[in-house]
């Protein structure tokens, strides 16, 4: 009998098995709506020959009494149609169950993610290989341009952070790769000058409570942009279009705290493609991330234009050589320490829910831009429109980008929606045209009251 290949889990993975919860499960989506209603049998021919081309998703979880790990399965993944919340768990216990599902319901095509498999990037190279076969498929009379795609350039089964971060090659592979580091340095900071205000304590950070979902199911609101609108109005405040959106958010945030009589500091978790900054195409996860904050005081009135200077000043310097290295690092040391090493898995699981713990008090919401959405030309007269989101434990936002439409999701396990009332606020306010769906989550919304 032929030997089940194996291989170990990533340095980001490991935390992801220890923070999840019935709550944020872990799991993220990508949507699509396409223009048509969804051919399942179609669907899964072309779920098929994607699969053959992704070795990672071939694997199930894994218990070892060190370390999880991934082992290869057999067997073919099926579609299914949509019957449970967005996000639901793809983990459980010993069952050797793949960690993504594809389902479909209607006009839409959603690919659901285990975040211990992969980050971001690497579904998005999947999800687009596969919407491309699907339409090949549908269309193949007609889009005759739509050939066959050659084979995506990537390295399915490599644990990048060990590649660039581990040991002396860390050094190495960090001063080969900072020249693209070089266009987010803020030139305007002498080296010997704090570019940071002092991070606030944890105790000092506004976290945002409410009515949890009856079901634990995620709140979920679908918002779309005009794309060239909102990258003008990010241009003309010299920001990216990601901490536009993160400035928004921020002061929505706090426009929505009903108690503004005391200082109110508010922070953004922001994660950081590293395949921006090495030369990786691994479909593993390979990223970062970094937390800004801004203190709002109640005696000002303006706060824009001060959370743009702000917040891109620490955006940059988080993305500074130094900074990235002790982010990085610090994980490493962890999991290649030889105390750590020999420590078995369960108390492995405990030190690492408590980083998490302490990692989440200094959390007040968290935002994710996955970029836009490369699908080959003709595609779009059967892709309509793209989302993307993810299980959260606090309110956070995701944002995508396909043709000339940004897709802003928000997820949440609260019932209240005041912060996306205040953000639909300050878009309008600028003459954004939004339109926006939302779930419903409370049994008063399911029974239509």
């Amino acid at each position: 009998m032929e030997k089940k290949k194996w291989v170990r889990l990533d340095n980001a993975s490991n935390i992801f098995l220890a923070a999840r919860n019935e709550t944020d499960t872990k799991v993220f989506r990508l949507s699509a709506e396409m223009t048509e209603v969804v051919d399942p049998v179609l669907l899964q021919s072309a779920l098929q020959e994607t699969y053959k081309e992704y070795p990672l998703f071939h694997n199930v979880l894994r218990r070892g009494i060190f370390w999880y790990y991934l082992e290869e399965r057999r067997g073919t993944p099926k579609v299914k149609l949509e019957t449970e919340p967005p996000c639901s768990p793809l983990y459980h216990y010993d069952k050797r169950e793949f960690l993504f599902r594809v389902l479909y319901y209607k006009d839409r095509i959603h690919l659901e993610v285990f975040h211990a498999l992969t980050d971001g990037t690497g579904a998005l190279w999947f999800y687009e290989d596969l919407l491309t076969e699907y339409v090949r498929l549908r269309q193949a009379k007609v889009l005759k341009s739509l050939d066959k795609p050659a084979s995506r350039e990537k390295a399915d089964l490599e644990d990048s952070f060990k590649r660039y971060f581990r040991k002396k090659k860390k050094y190495t592979a960090i001063e080969a790769s900072m020249e693209p580091l070089e266009k987010y340095r803020d030139k305007d900071l002498a080296d010997d000058e704090e570019p940071l205000e002092p991070e606030p304590e944890s105790s000092s950070v506004y976290r945002i409570k409410g009515k949890k979902t009856p079901d634990h199911r995620q709140r979920v609101i679908e918002m779309s942009l005009p794309l060239k609108e909102v990258l003008d109005l990010a241009r003309s405040e010299k920001v990216s279009l990601t901490l536009y959106m993160t400035t928004l958010y921020m002061l929505a945030v706090y426009r929505a705290k009903e108690d503004k009589s005391e200082d109110v500091t508010i922070s953004t978790s922001i994660p950081i493609n590293l395949r921006q900054f090495f030369p990786s195409v691994s479909v593993r996860n390979f990223f970062s991330t970094t937390i800004v904050s801004y203190t709002f005081k109640p005696d000002k009135d303006d706060y824009l234009d001060d959370l743009y200077e702000k917040l891109t000043r620490q955006f940059k310097a988080q993305l500074q050589k130094e900074a990235l290295e002790k982010r990085l690092n610090r994980f490493i040391r962890f999991e290649f320490n030889p105390l750590t090493r020999i420590t078995p898995r369960p108390l492995k699981d405990g030190m690492l829910k408590l980083v998490n713990y302490f990692n989440n008090k200094n959390i007040t919401v968290a935002m994710s831009n996955l970029g836009r959405v490369q699908l080959p030309e003709g595609m779009e007269q059967y892709v309509k429109q793209t989302f993307f989101y993810t299980a959260a434990v606090r309110p956070q936002f995701c944002l995508i980008s396909y043709q000339d439409v940004l897709t802003i999701s928000f997820t949440s396990p609260f019932v209240e929606t005041d912060i996306h009332r205040e953000f639909v606020r300050l878009l309008t306010e600028k003459n954004v045209k939004v339109t926006m769906d939302v779930n419903r989550v409370s049994r008063e919304e399911m029974n239509g009251k």
